[in-house]
C-alpha cells in the first residue's frame, strides 16, 4: 500500500494499516520504536533517531539536520505463545504468531523550529487458540487454565458430553491494537537545548472471543468468592431467579453452568469489532552540555480514550436444568445478542530519562530508564453488555456487567545500547532491554499473556548517500513461563523492524 508517490497518499495508507495488533513486549508497549532505537535496546531519549521520536522523545527532532526527512517503516512481531497442562502433557499453541506494522513519519526543520506528522502502532496484545491446536483433542485453553483435570468430574452424574465437547472446541481469540497519529512541534532556542512535544490522536480496536468455564463464572457471581472478578446486572439477576437446588431432587430450574462465551470479533485485519478514539500528549527536552554528551527526558500522558464499543456482540450461556423428578439435563444454549462496551480502556502515562555519550568519534553509548504506570490503567478489565435480542423477549434490555481483575504492576524498563560506525556508510548496533513482568502470576490470563521481560537487540544502518539510508533491527525475547491455576503459560518473541529514510 505504500507504493503511492505523494506524501499525503503515503500518510493515508499508513493510517489505514497501522492498527495491526502488536504483541506484548514491555507490557503492551513495543520494546522500541523505529529500528535505530530498537537496535540499541529501545533507548532513544538523547540523540537523533528519526521520526520515531514522536513515539520516543519528540524533543530529539530538534537534533536533526535542516530540511525535510521522510521515514517509511515496516515492523514484524513473531510471538510464540503456548498454554500447557503439565498433568496431561497437553499443549495449546497460539495461532497468532505474526503481526506486521507499517509506520510513516515526516518532519521538517526550519531554523529553530521542527514540526511534522507521524503514524505509528503503539502496541497491544493478542492470542488465538483453536480446537485443532492440540493433538490431545478439542479443548479450549480457558478450560485447561480454570478446570484442568477436574473438568470431567464436574457434573459427573450428568450426561453433558455434547455440551462439554461444544465448549472445549470453542475458538478463543483476543486482539488489542492501539495506534497514534502524532503532530510534533519542537523548538531549538540554542545549540545545546531543545524542547517540545506532540499532540496525539489515538485510536484503539479490540476483538474478543472468550470461553468462561462454569466454575469460574459461578465464582464471579454474587455468593461466590469473586476471587478472579465479579459479574452482575439484571441478566444475572434473571438467571439467579431461575436457579434451583442441585442437592434437592425435587427442584426445578437451572442447577449448573457449563460455560459462558463472550464474542465480539470481526474478520478485519485493520480494526477490531470494538473501537474507540481519543487524545493524548507528550513533552520532552534534550540538553547537550558538550559535543559528546547529551541528556534527554520525556513525559507521555495517559490517554483519554472513549469506551470501546461493539454492536452485534453475543453472550452465550450453556446451562444444566433439573426437571423436578431427579433428572438433570443439558438445556439448549441461551444466546443473547446485544451491544458490548469495554469500559475505560486507557494507555498509561510514562516517564523516561536517558543519556547519549560518544567516548570516541565512531562509538556512541546510550542508556535510558523508563517508568510505565500500568497499575493505574490495568486494575481490571470491565465489560458491559446490553441485550438487544433474545429468545425470551423479557430479557431484551437486560444488562450484564463482567469485571476480570488484572492488578498489573508499574514497570521499570532499563534500555542500553551501543552504535559503532564501522565505515562512513555503515553503522552497527547492539543493545538490551531489561524489565520485570508487570502481570502478577495470580492474575495472568491465557488471552492476555503480557509477561515478556528481557529483550536482546541488534541492528545496522546503511547510508547510500546523504539523502538516502536504510536501518534494520532484530529483537529476541527469551521465553518467560508463569503458572496460573493448572496451566503453564509460556511466551517468547522474535521481532524485526526495517525503515527507509529520505532527506530532502
Amino acid at each position: 500500500m505504500l507504493y503511492k508517490k505523494r506524501l499525503v497518499a503515503l500518510a493515508v495508507s499508513a493510517a489505514v494499516m497501522a492498527p495491526f495488533a502488536a504483541h506484548a513486549t514491555n507490557g503492551m508497549n513495543l520494546e522500541g520504536y523505529g529500528p535505530i532505537a530498537t537496535g540499541m535496546g529501545g533507548a532513544a531519549m538523547a540523540y537523533d533517531n528519526g521520526t520515531a521520536a514522536v513515539m520516543n522523545n519528540p524533543a530529539t527532532l530538534g537534533l536533526m539536520d535542516e530540511g525535510n526527512r521522510l521515514d517509511v517503516a515496516l515492523g514484524a512481531l513473531s510471538p510464540d505463545i503456548s498454554v500447557k497442562h503439565p498433568e496431561s502433557g497437553m499443549t495449546w499453541d497460539s495461532a497468532s504468531d505474526a503481526f506486521y506494522m507499517p509506520a510513516i513519519g515526516w518532519v521538517q526543520r526550519r531554523g529553530s523550529v521542527a514540526y511534522g506528522v507521524g503514524v505509528f502502532a503503539q502496541g497491544g496484545m493478542g492470542t488465538e487458540y483453536k480446537s485443532n491446536n492440540s493433538p490431545g483433542g478439542a479443548m479450549s485453553a480457558g478450560w485447561i487454565q480454570n478446570n484442568g483435570s477436574q473438568l470431567e468430574q464436574q457434573f459427573a452424574s450428568v450426561n453433558t458430553g455434547t455440551a462439554m465437547a461444544d465448549a472445549m472446541g470453542l475458538r478463543e481469540f483476543s486482539e488489542v491494537s492501539v495506534g497514534r497519529v502524532a503532530f510534533p512541534l519542537v523548538f531549538t532556542p540554542s545549540e545545546s537545548f531543545t524542547f517540545g512535544g506532540s499532540l496525539d490522536y489515538v485510536w484503539a480496536g479490540m476483538d474478543l472471543q472468550m470461553a468462561m468455564p462454569g466454575n469460574m463464572l459461578m465464582d464471579m457471581m454474587p455468593g461466590g468468592s469473586q476471587s478472579s472478578g465479579v459479574v452482575g446486572g439484571t441478566l444475572v439477576q434473571g438467571l439467579n431467579q431461575q436457579m434451583g437446588d442441585p442437592q434437592d431432587p425435587t427442584t426445578e430450574g437451572i442447577v449448573g453452568i457449563n460455560y459462558g462465551y463472550f464474542d465480539f470479533a470481526n474478520s478485519s485485519d485493520y480494526t477490531g469489532e470494538a473501537t474507540a478514539t481519543g487524545l493524548a500528549g507528550k513533552l520532552g527536552f534534550t540538553f547537550r552540555p558538550s559535543r559528546n554528551f547529551a541528556i534527554g527526558a520525556t513525559y507521555h500522558s495517559k490517554t483519554n480514550l472513549d469506551d470501546l464499543k461493539a454492536n452485534g456482540a453475543t453472550v452465550t450461556m450453556s446451562t444444566l436444568a433439573a426437571d423436578g423428578a431427579g433428572n438433570v439435563n443439558q438445556m439448549e444454549d441461551m444466546v443473547f445478542k446485544g451491544d458490548m462496551k469495554v469500559v475505560d480502556f486507557q494507555w498509561p502515562e510514562t516517564y523516561a530519562l536517558g543519556v547519549a555519550y560518544r567516548p570516541t568519534e565512531r562509538l556512541m553509548v546510550v542508556a535510558d530508564v523508563k517508568r510505565i504506570n500500568w497499575a493505574e490503567v490495568m486494575k481490571d478489565f470491565t465489560m458491559k453488555f446490553t441485550v438487544t435480542a433474545a429468545e425470551d423477549p423479557n430479557m431484551v434490555g437486560a444488562e450484564l456487567d463482567a469485571t476480570l481483575f488484572q492488578d498489573w504492576e508499574d514497570q521499570t524498563v532499563y534500555q542500553l545500547g551501543f552504535a559503532f560506525d564501522a565505515t562512513q556508510a555503515l553503522t552497527l548496533r547492539i543493545g538490551a532491554n531489561i524489565s520485570d513482568n508487570p502481570v502478577p502470576d495470580t492474575r495472568v490470563h491465557y488471552l492476555f499473556p503480557a509477561i515478556i521481560e528481557d529483550h536482546y537487540t541488534a541492528g545496522f544502518g546503511y547510508s547510500f548517500s546523504d539523502a538516502s539510508a536504510v536501518n534494520f533491527s532484530l529483537t529476541y525475547a527469551p521465553e518467560v513461563e508463569v503458572t496460573m491455576g493448572e496451566a503453564t503459560i509460556a511466551h517468547s518473541q522474535t521481532n524485526w523492524q526495517l525503515m527507509y529514510s529520505h532527506s530532502f
